[in-house]
């Protein structure tokens, strides 16, 4: 969130707090915790820093993923760095990264094409039979294998939409709300500006709760995207 509702989505800001680096490193150290279990003693603490890897690999264990090596593990490390991304975002000149659909399209694009790459590599021919169920009509026939086809490459797209969106429309909210706690201050009007304020930090509240709902939905949907492997 920086000073504007427009300079929010400038990764190329001149101020000397757009903190790239900083944004890089808060998000890639908790991916060493992932598999902390070598190398640190158990406690609370590294139960409790565990908790998001362990919220996804129950849904990970519930699809076909649970048969892929290593899915688990890079859906873990996926979920984590999203959350960290979003909460980073909401620091004052901070950029966003994840309301920009070049990053979160770079999130997506990947794991879905490496799904697609592995099921007709594997399986040409239930990967194709797959867009023309047992039972269809005759006359679906000619169009089913096109919805098909459109609905499987649409995808990552709506992965990425749905991120992007979601998180960018969050901070033009937070600044929207702030520039005018902001007027309200100027004018002095103590009352307007405690209730704006009071709207402010819930808001504030409900964008952190956005940002970890939006992290694990997208690393659920593509857990989900793995039951069309054949």
């Amino acid at each position: 969130m920086m000073v504007d509702i427009f300079s929010s989505f400038d990764d190329h800001n001149s101020t000397m707090f757009s903190a790239h680096f900083m944004t890089w490193t808060l998000s890639l150290w908790s991916l060493f915790f992932i598999n902390s279990s070598y190398w640190i003693n158990p406690s609370n603490l590294t139960n409790i820093m565990n908790m998001p890897k362990q919220a996804i690999n129950i849904q990970t264990t519930r699809s076909f993923s649970m048969n892929l090596g290593g899915f688990s593990l890079m859906v873990s490390s996926l979920f984590i760095t999203i959350i960290n991304f979003n909460m980073l975002g909401l620091m004052p000149y901070v950029f966003s990264t994840t309301s920009h659909l070049a990053m979160t399209f770079t999130l997506a694009l990947p794991l879905w094409l490496s799904l697609i790459i592995s099921s007709y590599s594997n399986n040409p021919y239930s990967s194709v039979a797959f867009m023309l169920p047992l039972g269809t009509p005759t006359f679906l026939i000619p169009f089913l294998p096109i919805i098909e086809t459109l609905s499987i490459l649409v995808r990552p797209i709506t992965l990425s939409i749905r991120l992007a969106a979601n998180i960018s429309a969050g901070h033009i909210i937070l600044t929207l709300i702030g520039d005018y706690l902001t007027i309200s201050l100027l004018s002095t009007d103590y009352v307007v500006s405690m209730l704006v304020m009071l709207v402010q930090i819930g808001y504030f509240i409900f964008e952190i709760g956005i940002g970890i709902i939006q992290g694990y939905i997208f690393s659920l949907l593509i857990t989900l995207y793995t039951d069309d492997h054949q």
